[in-house]
């Protein structure tokens, strides 16, 4: 009666033999794919080689079916894997997460192996991400590592989560969010309007329609003549102007609902609009696909260079506090204090939840949110 045939994922035993060079370690494995295969490692000493043998047989039994991602697998190419299987995020998180991929994760372990992914090595990344970048980076370099490794995890390349077993990511008291008053936007707008250098960077209309829309500076800068009806006084929201590593600045379509949405712009923010038409083109067919608030030099215009033309104009008309961001919060507020919904108040901004009723609830993206009446007050 012949030897019986080894079990799926199991080894025979182990041989060591001494040779020139050291020993070599070896034994015969089968796989899941039913074939049994010879595995050999080589080491100085014979204790050294059946230990680099035994490591060998345990990482190659963690292997996905497909054989993309092991418990060898560096963890750069991980990262890339669950980057490409992102779907249905917006481009100003994909680009997030690949700057957090770039910037803090890769460079501290993407030469490491899946099977390296220990809690004492996540905890101790994620404390330095803290000490270097503060508590928002670490949080999203957690987040985005608990992705990965759960795909390793499904993949057998990893036991479990190790992202999960770590505490919470420590962060000092947040500060009331602070928005601008009404008599301080019209301060600031009026402030832009004498401000010789932000009329040459085209600050003072880019920033009333943030404060008229509360759109995200990289939707602003991403707005085309096509998405805006004169005639009915709103602006359709369906693209963001990002820069992405190997393209360059990109306009990337807004894939989430709660992203893509119709506004009714206040009527002097209409106004301003027109005059903008009116100076950019003689025809309306030649303004099709062409930026709303280009760059200087012309094409469209980069969301974090403007956001440091903007940093310069806030500090000279004395708003040194204020950044783009302020604006969302200040047209949320002046909603709120007008006696608007959270739910309406979310729609205006594109957020996706207000809380987990209104996340469930139908005809929510309604056409009219109340913002452009209350905000009608800037114009007088």
């Amino acid at each position: 009666m012949g030897r019986p045939q080894l079990a799926l994922g199991t080894y025979g035993s182990i041989r060591v033999y001494k040779t020139d060079a050291g020993y070599r370690a070896c034994t015969k494995a089968r796989d899941y794919d039913g074939k049994t295969r010879s595995i050999e490692r080589w080491a100085k000493t014979k204790a050294a080689a059946e230990r680099s043998l035994k490591l060998a047989l345990r990482d190659r039994s963690r292997t996905q079916a497909d054989g993309d991602v092991t418990a060898e697998t560096r963890v750069s190419m991980l990262a890339e894997v669950w980057y490409a299987g992102l779907k249905d995020l917006s481009p100003v998180t994909m680009q997030a997460y690949r700057d957090r991929l770039d910037r803090q994760i890769l460079p501290g372990l993407g030469q490491l192996r899946v099977r390296e992914l220990s809690i004492g090595v996540l905890d101790r990344h994620l404390r330095l991400i803290v000490d270097k970048h503060g508590t928002s980076t670490a949080k999203m370099c957690r987040s985005v590592l608990s992705g990965m490794c759960t795909l390793a995890a499904r993949h057998d390349a990893l036991e479990r989560n190790p992202v999960r077993a770590l505490g919470p990511v420590s962060a000092k008291a947040k500060k009331a969010a602070r928005a601008l008053t009404v008599p301080e936007l019209r301060q600031l707008r009026a402030a832009l309007t004498y401000d010789e250098q932000a009329i040459g960077r085209d600050l003072a209309d880019l920033v009333s329609f943030m404060m008229a829309t509360g759109l995200r500076i990289g939707e602003t800068t991403g707005l085309a003549w096509d998405a805006v009806d004169l005639e009915l006084g709103t602006v359709d929201v369906r693209a963001a102007a990002i820069r992405v590593k190997g393209q360059g600045l990109v306009i990337k379509t807004t894939k989430t609902d709660a992203g893509t949405r119709t506004l009714v712009l206040p009527r002097w923010c209409v106004t301003m609009l027109r005059h903008r038409a009116v100076a950019a083109t003689r025809s309306e067919a030649d303004r099709e696909g062409r930026p709303v608030f280009p760059a200087p030099l012309g094409g469209w215009r980069d969301p974090s260079n403007t956001q440091a033309d903007l940093r310069q104009a806030f500090a000279n008309a004395g708003f040194d506090w204020v950044t783009s961001h302020v604006f969302r919060k200040t047209v949320a507020t002046v909603m709120d204090q007008a006696g608007l919904s959270s739910r309406a108040a979310a729609d205006q901004l594109g957020h996706a939840n207000t809380s987990m009723t209104s996340d469930v609830y139908f005809g929510r993206k309604v056409l009219v949110t109340g913002a452009a009446a209350v905000l009608e007050v800037l114009g007088t």
